[in-house]
């Protein structure tokens, strides 16, 4: 996420890490798979690949994926989000930082892929997101891959309705230099079509 501003932290006041913690680990225990995420980027990853979760939260995705065996930093805005990401894997990468200026957080660039899941884009703070998706291609490497995940209605986001459009968010993808590669309805790999809900979207940056 970004800033005191957006929308996640209007939503939550900053204080939603255990909770949201607890929440995934309900689903765990009931039998869901909390994974899908990662299996999907793992599925485009060679081994031992460099990972950004973008907005990670709680580290669910990043962890997940440092188990597979890939490199990941994981940076979001919440602190309260990070505490407990930080308490379940302190070896690995944690940044407290603003989206929209990560190139202020000395990252080392040429990741493999870089990963915005769980409605990362609809909330970030209104006008940011441009910018953001500028930030994320410029921390790839040439053929590295941006992975998306966003609710299109009011079904599939926190909101009363959606911020923005697939087509906007495409424009500022071409703006920033990627290209679309796949896109489906669900982490599963379900094929998308115009109308749904929810867009899984695989985007790459042209190799040099």
């Amino acid at each position: 996420m970004t800033g005191q501003d957006d929308r996640w932290a209007e939503l939550t006041g900053g204080q939603a890490g255990e909770e949201y913690a607890r929440r995934f680990a309900r689903l765990a225990e009931t039998g869901h798979d909390v994974h899908g995420e990662a299996n999907f980027c793992a599925a485009l990853l060679k081994p031992r690949a460099r990972v950004l979760d973008a907005g990670c939260g709680t580290g669910r995705i990043a962890i997940r994926l440092a188990e597979m065996g890939h490199h990941c930093t994981g940076v979001d805005v919440d602190a309260s989000m990070l505490a407990v990401a930080l308490r379940e894997a302190p070896t690995q990468e944690w940044l407290l930082g603003d989206l929209a200026r990560l190139d202020t957080l000395g990252l080392e660039p040429g990741f493999d892929l870089a990963l915005a899941a769980g409605n990362v884009i609809p909330l970030l703070a209104p006008g940011t997101e441009p910018a953001v998706v500028r930030q994320l291609t410029a921390a790839l490497r040439p053929g590295g891959l941006l992975v998306t995940g966003m609710g299109l209605d009011a079904a599939h986001l926190p909101l009363p309705e959606a911020p923005l459009t697939l087509a906007e968010f495409d424009d500022w993808c071409v703006q920033a230099g990627l290209v679309l590669r796949q896109r489906y309805a669900t982490w599963s790999g379900d094929p998308y079509e115009p109308g749904c809900g929810y867009a899984v979207s695989v985007h790459s940056l042209p190799a040099a």
